[in-house]
């Protein structure tokens, strides 16, 4: 049998690390042609400091069965997000999923402080305010661009997935004022997309991960209740699905759709919802 998303054209926009990169490889495991963006190139300027790239997570797709290709965007930028859109439209001729896993919130961050000197959770009125405003600009503001961008082409076709990272505000207060409000933001697009794309044969919905172990997770030392891969799987296991419709404009919690799509983490185990 050919893989579930043999014939798919994805993109996933914020896969150079985290949780984007570990959804870029589950939709390679499961055959997909798969657009890996960031700003992370080999060929160029790296962020904050890390060592991962689009190339390596490119080519991780290509080793878990599918086809990475790697492309250098700004997704603050209207104009680079329009021209990737293009580009993919010239060469693939369609996008059938797209994911926005941009979020700059964890640049600056040493493990205890930000760079604006406040730390995760500190009273509002002891925050500056500039942070949340990259928040909004890497958090809502990236996964809005991304979306005009490539509605257009779905809306035409009549088909497609637009999914956001996010995480679940439904249970209360994240924690953090500038985190609560950014993933709020996120939510509410998701259910506004869901809501005026529902009519167009579009899903648009949010994506919740669990404990995450990143790169910097693990680099920090951090406790973490997941790999990467298993919000992938999340999203593979969406994409395949024929009536993913019913979820449009929901916050998904990838713990729950391991119970209903039967997929596991790379360990083969299938954690618990994280409940912050």
């Amino acid at each position: 049998m050919s893989p579930p998303l043999a014939d798919r054209i994805c993109l996933v926009a914020g896969a150079s690390r985290g949780v984007g990169r570990g959804i870029a490889r589950a939709l390679g495991e499961a055959g997909a042609t798969v657009i890996v963006t960031g700003r992370s190139s080999q060929a160029g300027a790296i962020t904050d400091g890390r060592r991962e790239t689009i190339e390596d997570a490119a080519h991780e797709v290509g080793a878990a069965g599918g086809r990475g290709h790697p492309y250098r965007c700004d997704h603050t930028s209207e104009r680079e997000v329009d021209t990737l859109v293009s580009w993919a439209l010239r060469r693939f001729g369609r996008i059938d999923v797209a994911v926005s896993s941009v979020w700059g919130g964890n640049e600056g961050h040493d493990g205890e402080r930000f760079a604006d000197g406040s730390a995760w959770g500190d009273p509002f009125w002891r925050r500056p305010v500039a942070r949340f405003g990259h928040l909004m600009e890497t958090g809502p503001y990236a996964a809005l661009l991304l979306a005009r961008a490539v509605a257009p082409a779905m809306v035409s076709a009549r088909r497609g997935l637009l999914a956001f990272v996010s995480f679940s505000t439904e249970e209360g207060y994240l924690g953090d004022i500038h985190y609560d409000l950014a993933t709020a933001g996120l939510n509410r697009l998701a259910l506004a997309c869901g809501e005026e794309l529902r009519g167009h044969g579009v899903t648009a919905l949010a994506l919740t991960p669990g404990r995450v172990r990143t790169e910097r997770a693990a680099d920090a030392g951090l406790d973490a209740t997941e790999s990467p891969l298993f919000a992938g799987r999340a999203l593979a296991a969406l994409a395949a699905d024929p009536d993913a419709a019913r979820h449009a404009g929901r916050n998904l919690h990838a713990a729950d759709l391991a119970r209903l799509y039967g997929f596991t983490d790379i360990d083969g185990s299938q954690p618990e919802r994280f409940r912050p």
